[in-house]
């Protein structure tokens, strides 16, 4: 039981090393979206987290609430497409498999 055991931790630890590394990655992974030719420009990290939004001023009209609403939304649904497809990068180090 002594070497399987052991190999099994080693394993644990490199996966939950890749998992940090994977997690810090994410987070510094950044996708800019803008919708209305400009006018709304939206970023968003790895972890799918808003981090920054611009709204130029010509665009903010009180009677069209609903039209900066839809800026900021198209803006955030491009700067996800925009996002790498991280995916097929979280594979387990070394070849490594799950024993289930």
């Amino acid at each position: 039981m002594g070497s399987g055991f052991s190999k099994m931790k080693k394993q644990a630890r490199l996966m939950e090393a890749q998992y940090e590394k994977m997690q810090s990655e994410l987070q510094n992974t950044k996708a800019t979206g803008t919708s209305g030719n400009g006018l709304v420009t939206v970023v968003v990290n790895g972890n799918k987290e808003v981090v920054d939004v611009q709204i130029k001023p010509e665009c903010v009209d009180p009677k069209d609430v609903e039209g900066l609403q839809d800026l900021i939304k198209a803006a955030c649904e491009d700067a996800y497409k925009n996002l790498p497809d991280t995916s097929s990068s979280m594979g387990l180090p070394g070849g490594l498999s799950l024993p289930f």
